[in-house]
């Protein structure tokens, strides 16, 4: 399936409204996931077929976005950020990957509501690629709300923390 077979097919399937699709054909597999989910290229056995309508809106999954089907996707929801209050501070994420609130499982949290924190402090692990990467506070002052959730996929410039300032 070339580049531009693949563009007509996540074209018709926003058309149609379709959230999901998986495709095998010989030993290519392509499996798109629309509003927020990923899009996977693999090789398996006998060909199958699956369409499966959209999921509600506020039940959208964040996470990376193929490129081809950004541009006519509908937008991702996103998590309900707190009114915004003075002078609070939001932490975002300067990449994509998979939110991990612990340095392992079973850890206790870097951060949590409540806590205070200092410039250069680790707030959180996102993961991408398999490469473990801390997200530092650019911020000193007190955690008001964490707005990811501990496993979630994430988008670059995804808020994840909310940061009361120092008085």
């Amino acid at each position: 399936m070339n580049q531009k077979e693949l563009k007509e097919l996540i074209e018709f399937l926003i058309e149609k409204d379709i959230a999901e699709f998986e495709l095998e054909r010989g030993d290519v597999k392509v499996k798109i996931k629309r509003a927020g989910e990923q899009t996977v290229v693999h090789s398996h056995g006998e060909p199958r077929f699956y369409a499966v309508p959209p999921a509600p809106v506020a039940a959208v999954e964040l996470g990376a976005v193929p490129a081809a089907a950004t541009v006519a996707a509908s937008a991702p929801a996103t998590p309900a950020a707190p009114a915004p209050e003075e002078g609070l501070h939001t932490v975002k994420s300067p990449i994509v990957g998979t939110f991990y609130e612990a340095p392992s499982p079973g850890a206790p949290p870097f951060v949590k509501a409540g806590d205070t924190v200092e410039v250069g402090q680790v707030l959180c692990i996102v993961e991408a690629m398999k490469l473990l990467n801390e997200i530092e506070s650019d911020f000193a002052g007190e955690i008001v709300k964490k707005l990811a959730t501990n496993g979630q996929p994430i988008e670059y410039g995804q808020e994840l923390f909310v940061i009361r300032p120092k008085k």
